[in-house]
């Protein structure tokens, strides 16, 4: 039976009635095709959009025994107050973003719908952008998000700018980007900056956020690079100071001990200082194998009280040694 739908409907209307009659009425594309009168290929986009908007859900009511078990091991090890483990699945590249970002969108979601928090701070990363990606639409009423990071950089995926915007479109909260550099030439500059008409509304939600999720970035190999193209002298003393460098929180390094390096930057981020972030929510959203000695500093470090990582880094990060391939672990 064809289902014609009404005159001048939009193509996210259309997005949405492909999508319940695939997912919900359990219709093949070429089914949902001919109910809405429209060539297959056409269904398809349609259905994508509706994935890609938000507008499509998928819960599986699991948890994993051994999930449960690292989260407990975390929680423990590092006294965190929350710790989601989510369970792997194939990943094409070397972050398991498909796996982070479904745990990180269920946090954000449950973070701006619960109105817990009146400010919510933001971080950077590829993994906190594709979290927000995949989250669906949540109305909050009571929620403002702010970047507590500067976004004018050289790397795309270190730019909070677009993870605001998208913020703001998928709660209909109001959300606030902090347009600065994520790194002053020097500490006088960072003052400069900071001094700047308008920028106090900004930095006086960042003061006032009493929840923060961000990302953890590697401070090895190709990533110190990247991290050194930031500075002002890439080839000066910060560069050496580096060496000693084991994780990256908001632009600021620490050693592999969760120690936080003075002169690497510090007084030149254009973030709140690590030490302001005690006794607020502070969760991160992190994983991947490479990132384990970067994840391990910054729980060292005391600063974090959640965190959301994969199942085998998280495995790694505890140390312990990835399930053998039997029957059960299939």
């Amino acid at each position: 039976m064809r289902s014609t739908p009404p005159a001048g409907s939009s193509d996210l209307d259309m997005a949405a009635r492909a999508a319940w009659l695939h997912f919900v009425g359990g219709l093949t594309q070429s089914e949902v095709a001919r109910r809405l009168g429209v060539p297959t290929t056409r269904a398809h986009r349609y259905i994508a959009r509706a994935q890609s908007d938000g507008l499509v859900r998928v819960f599986v009511d699991v948890q994993a025994g051994d999930c449960v078990a690292l989260e407990t091991a975390l929680i423990q090890r590092f006294g965190l107050s929350h710790c989601r483990v989510a369970m792997d699945v194939p990943e094409t590249g070397p972050l398991p973003l498909r796996t982070l970002s479904a745990a990180g969108a269920d946090f954000l979601m449950q973070a701006a719908a619960r109105g817990e928090h009146d400010v919510i701070g933001v971080g950077h990363g590829r993994t906190l952008s594709a979290s927000v990606d995949a989250m669906g639409r949540v109305e909050s009423t009571r929620a403002r998000f702010v970047s507590v990071l500067g976004g004018l950089t050289r790397s795309y995926a270190a730019n909070p700018y677009d993870v605001i915007y998208r913020l703001a479109q998928k709660t209909g909260a109001e959300a606030y980007m902090l347009p600065v550099p994520m790194f002053a030439k020097s500490a006088a500059d960072k003052q400069v900056l900071l001094a700047q008409p308008g920028l106090d509304t900004i930095t006086r939600l960042i003061d006032e956020a009493t929840l923060i999720v961000l990302g953890i970035g590697e401070a090895a190999g190709s990533a110190r690079e990247a991290i050194a193209a930031n500075m002002a002298d890439p080839h000066g003393a910060e560069a050496g100071q580096l060496q000693r460098a084991a994780a990256e929180i908001l632009g600021q390094f620490l050693d592999e001990r969760g120690r936080v390096l003075e002169l690497v930057g510090r007084d030149r981020a254009m973030a709140p200082a690590l030490d302001t972030l005690v006794g607020r929510d502070v969760v991160a959203i992190a994983g991947g194998l490479s990132k384990a000695p970067a994840i391990r500093a910054a729980l060292a470090s005391g600063l974090l009280t959640g965190l959301i990582i994969d199942e085998a880094t998280a495995r790694a990060v505890v140390g312990e040694p990835a399930p053998s391939a039997g029957p059960g672990n299939l």
